[in-house]
């Protein structure tokens, strides 16, 4: 595998510009364009590491392969474009107040890589920590908000739980009384919750790889993955020797599947199965209005989140369309029930208009868990099933990854998520974690 130079870049590399305040105004000055931010490249004919998917998960696999480990002759395959998948349709939520001791350590580590993401990166992601409220409307909802406050204090992530006096002055907009149709009770507080510009998480992201010498290469479709037999015939096994685009073949030793909504049609390509159904999950934002919503609010039983932009949009998400699906398209179905459900907890916006409402796909695993590391066939990794939980855990996900296929040694904190939990039983089941019923 090439790696970095003594100048800490490899062949082909080049130093990003600086972005600052200076850079700017020189630049201002001397009316000179600031560089494409990643370049367009020939397919080589071979790379040491092929990546499928280029969302948050792809991308930092890319990065950290360069940036931890000095391995750069990686190349980054979309169909589309960069960040045009899952990475570019979520809600943009970050938080780590899981119910299993796996899932919060973690989420807790993206969380402590996205707060250094901007300066590591040199690109502003937005990361606003505003905290996280998960709203309690029964008494099951409060124990379970009990269980995930204490499973967190334990892993040492601020989390607790609070009652209705300090939720309304958290959220003085919040109808929080008894006459209200679902009382609230109680609610899980995570301070160090918040949402992020997933945007510019893909752009820094591709930038920093881009310098470092990985290759993206966006409208480069896969239509299959070559696979050597090395095991007995009609047996699981063998070994990736290379992989078939839109643009023509490639050989590679490794393909890291880092796709959302076709990781189980890449995986098949492999002659893996996964066990994963794909659903969509709808959005919604309306027009802005004064800031007045400083948290992100969260209701499992009303099956909706929502969040405020600093442009003052309200952002709303729900649970998965209730079938499998790829469809990407809104529904008037969801709007309604969307509408109602928000309006129960803060009557007085009933009056805003929504702008627009989209659609991502989601992959749902059996214990609502993420499918990472090795397969039966050697040089075959995984990076899926992620459900709604994806985008916040990009950043561990592609150090955990990065680290997996520089040492060949699955790392401590994704061992928990290997596919061979379902056929052991070994499930790690955090649909209790779930923002909203799924």
């Amino acid at each position: 595998m090439r790696v970095n130079g003594p100048n800490g870049h490899a062949d082909g590399a080049r130093r990003p510009a600086r972005y600052s305040a200076l850079g700017l105004f020189r630049r201002g000055l001397a009316r000179t364009d600031w560089p494409r931010s990643w370049r367009e490249h020939d397919l080589a004919p071979s790379y040491d590491v092929v990546i499928v998917g280029a969302g948050v998960h792809g991308l930092a696999t890319a990065y950290y392969l360069a940036a931890n480990h000095g391995i750069t002759n990686v190349a980054v395959l979309d169909k589309g474009y960069v960040g045009g998948g899952g990475s570019g349709r979520n809600t943009a939520i970050v938080r780590s107040n899981y119910l299993t001791p796996e899932g919060v350590r973690f989420y807790d580590r993206s969380v402590k890589l996205y707060e250094t993401l901007a300066a590591e990166l040199n690109f502003n992601v937005m990361f606003s920590q505003r905290g996280h409220l998960t709203l309690a409307h029964n008494d099951g909802s409060l124990r379970t908000m009990r269980w995930r406050a204490e499973v967190n204090k334990l892993e040492g992530v601020d989390s607790e739980v609070i009652g209705p006096a300090e939720i309304k002055r958290l959220v003085p907009f919040m109808d929080v009384s008894e006459q209200a149709r679902y009382p609230i009770l109680g609610a899980l507080y995570h301070p160090p919750g918040g949402t992020i510009r997933h945007d510019a998480v893909n752009w820094g992201y591709a930038r920093a790889a881009d310098a470092s010498g990985v290759q993206i290469h966006q409208q480069t479709e896969v239509l299959g993955i070559d696979v050597e037999a090395s095991r007995a015939a009609g047996g699981p096994g063998g070994r990736v020797t290379g992989v078939r685009t839109s643009r023509g073949r490639v050989a590679t030793p490794v393909v890291v599947n880092c796709t959302a909504g076709w990781s189980s049609l890449i995986s098949g390509m492999a002659g893996v199965s996964m066990p994963i159904i794909t659903s969509p999950l709808q959005a919604a934002v309306t027009e802005p209005v004064k800031v007045f919503l400083e948290t992100v609010v969260v209701s499992g039983t009303l099956h909706i989140y929502v969040s405020q932009t600093d442009r003052g949009e309200l952002v709303f998400g729900a649970s998965v369309d209730p079938y499998p699906s790829y469809s990407m398209r809104g529904s008037l179905e969801f709007t309604e029930e969307l509408a109602g459900h928000v309006i129960e907890l803060m009557p007085s916006i009933a009056k805003l208009r929504v702008l627009r409402q989209w659609a991502g796909l989601c992959d749902m695993t059996p214990d609502y868990s993420p499918v990472m590391g090795v397969t039966p066939v050697e040089g075959f990794l995984v990076d899926v099933g992620w459900g709604t939980y994806g985008f916040k855990a990009g950043p561990v996900a592609g150090e955990a990854m990065a680290e997996l296929v520089a040492t060949g040694k699955t790392p401590e904190i994704i061992a928990a998520f290997d596919l061979a939990r379902f056929a052991e039983g070994r499930l790690v089941g955090e649909k209790g974690a779930a923002s909203v019923g799924h």
